[in-house]
């Protein structure tokens, strides 16, 4: 009852937004209709007369007007390319477990297969319609790998693609990835209804159309052309997004419905997987991949990342019973043939999305595994930001305070830094927060950046802000690829992951640089990789205490105490000349 009830009010809605498409094709048709009426009426000696004659001459004009603007209307939405995802696609010989237990789900669920599945780097699935022309022909010979149309009507009669987050297949165990993937499949029902797919397609070309519109550098003309299609189509867009958004609701719910009969109880122990894998996932991106996509390298195996990020948050929070057990069982990225080579397509793409990387391996873009990471990504990340520190250092004047008996140093020193940092006599108290800031200051914004108490802390933050704008305005752009992909590659990365940083975070991540340096020249610590903490360093192949503390009572406060006193606990000598980039 429940799927019934949902397969109907999708449908009802899908017809609501024909209807829509219809009454645009009645306005559209409307002046020619008045204009037969007037020419029949003409030669049959009814309408007749100077007046019925000059009403001739003027709707006539104004219906091959209307006639010629919604024909070219209607190829534009027609015509448009439609939004792709950008995904992995994963052919039949390539996996065919997987393929296997997707058919045999939708078998269960007695839905049509999906056409075609593909992989996303990201933590979500769902099904996506490729079947707009604008998206390729398919062979002709070609057999759908799932449901085995012929070339000739799979454009008519192809199911949606299935795209899986990557990371579920590299986390989850096959019976896990097979209830996720239940509601998902169910939706393929719903879907293959004729108005259903129908409203689908009208509301993607109005989209599409509002997306052509919007296309800068065209000629005056052109232009004029494309803003009375946007406005048409964006009034079309309003009249049915409320009927749109209610039919997929109703997708959405009779596909659900139809998958509580599929591994029902397993499929609530997999959704706190879910949840898990997004946690992991979000911290393997912003703590360790994306340094490494800031110095021209990427990590070619993401989601093998993902389940040691996984398994280290799972052991230290405890976040997931049975926890043993349950990597016992049989991971689902076993249902695929070559598991590493699909994970570097995913970990390229992944780089492109999130970040706008090239889109194939360089000199200036390439791959590292995991067992290079620390050696290749941190340790020269750490030297990069204290030459840079040291450069703005000399750009600015700033030398080595060093006592008058000293020899000079032979090299850049932490001493340097922290000499010139360290405010000379006693710092005072900043003056308390106010307890009820008012709405919108600065004290209410958590993330807004107080001002520096040190002015020299302020002047060195702004020069490292200004040094790296420079360097990153003259870095080689990324080459655009041979092959264009099915998305719009010029909008990269569409998923940034962190703001620009504040000349304060900036400041601190150089200082703690130097200071990591510091400990690999003169106390023998080496680079190390926390899953889920990012870069960390390591003496005598323990983590160090956490430097943290120090480094911002240096940076905020102008105090170099707690800093000096940690580096004298570590063996860390701050005068010895260091080995820089």
């Amino acid at each position: 009852m429940g799927v019934e009830a949902g397969a109907q009010a999708a449908r009802s809605r899908a017809l609501a937004v024909l209807r829509i498409r219809s009454r645009a094709l009645a306005v559209a048709l409307l002046p020619a209709a008045f204009a037969v009426v007037l020419y029949a009426g003409g030669t049959t000696g009814h309408l007749v007369g100077p007046g019925w004659h000059a009403a001739r001459w003027t709707v006539t004009p104004l219906a091959v007007l209307v006639l010629t603007a919604a024909a070219v209307i209607a190829l534009v939405v027609a015509r448009a390319r439609p939004a792709v995802s950008p995904t992995v696609p994963i052919a039949e010989e390539s996996a065919p477990d997987l393929y296997r237990m997707v058919r045999d789900l939708a078998d269960r669920l007695d839905v049509p297969a999906p056409s075609a599945i593909a992989l996303t780097p990201d933590c979500d699935s769902w099904l996506e319609d490729r079947t707009h022309p604008a998206h390729g022909p398919p062979p002709k010979e070609e057999r759908d790998e799932l449901t085995g149309a012929r070339g000739a009507n799979r454009r008519a009669t192809a199911a949606p693609v299935l795209v899986i987050g990557s990371p579920f297949l590299w986390w989850m165990r096959v019976g896990e990835l097979r209830a996720v993937l239940a509601p998902v499949v169910a939706g393929t029902g719903p879907s293959a209804h004729p108005d259903i797919a129908a409203a689908r397609r009208f509301v993607r070309g109005l989209d599409a159309a509002v997306a052509v519109s919007s296309t800068s550098g065209r000629c005056p003309l052109t232009r004029v052309v494309c803003a009375g299609v946007g406005w048409v189509a964006r009034l079309l867009l309003r009249s049915c997004r409320e009927h749109a958004a209610l039919m997929e609701r109703g997708v959405a719910a009779a596909a659900a419905e139809r998958a509580q009969a599929v591994d029902y109880g397993l499929r609530i122990v997999a959704q706190e997987q879910v949840g898990l894998a997004y946690a992991g996932w979000d911290r393997l991106l912003t703590r360790v991949a994306l340094p490494a996509w800031r110095m021209g390298r990427w990590p070619s195996r993401l989601d093998a990342g993902v389940v040691a990020a996984l398994t280290e948050l799972s052991r230290r929070d405890r976040l997931a019973e049975g926890f043993a057990s349950r990597l016992g069982e049989r991971p689902a990225c076993d249902l695929l043939e070559e598991p590493g080579a699909i994970d570097e397509a995913t970990s390229l793409l992944a780089a492109r999305l999130f970040h706008g990387g090239p889109a194939e391996r360089g000199p200036d873009w390439a791959p590292v595994d995991w067992q290079e990471y620390p050696e290749e990504v941190v340790d020269r990340k750490w030297r990069l930001d204290a030459a840079r520190l040291h450069r703005v250092l000399d750009a600015q004047g700033i030398h080595h305070t060093a006592p008058p008996t000293a020899l000079a140093p032979a090299g850049p020193t932490l001493s340097r830094v922290l000499d010139y940092l360290a405010t000379p006599g006693l710092q005072q108290p900043a003056p308390a927060p106010d307890p009820d800031p008012h709405p919108g200051s600065a004290e209410a914004e958590g993330d807004s950046e107080a001002e520096f108490d040190n002015e020299r802390t302020a002047t060195l933050a702004a020069a490292l802000t200004t040094a790296l704008a420079r360097e990153e305005a003259t870095a080689p752009k990324a080459k655009a690829p041979d092959t264009p992909p099915p998305w719009d590659d010029t909008t990269l990365p569409l998923f940034p992951l962190q703001p620009p940083r504040t000349a304060r975070e900036l400041l601190t991540d150089h200082v703690t640089a130097m200071v990591c340096c510091a400990a690999m020249d003169t106390a023998g610590a080496t680079p190390g990789l926390d899953w889920l903490d990012g870069p960390t360093l390591l003496i005598d192949g323990e983590r160090t205490p956490d430097l943290a503390p120090g480094v911002l009572s240096l940076v905020e406060d102008g105090d170099p105490t707690p800093l000096r006193h940690w580096l004298t606990q570590a063996g860390i000598r701050p005068e010895k000349p260091l080995r820089l980039v």
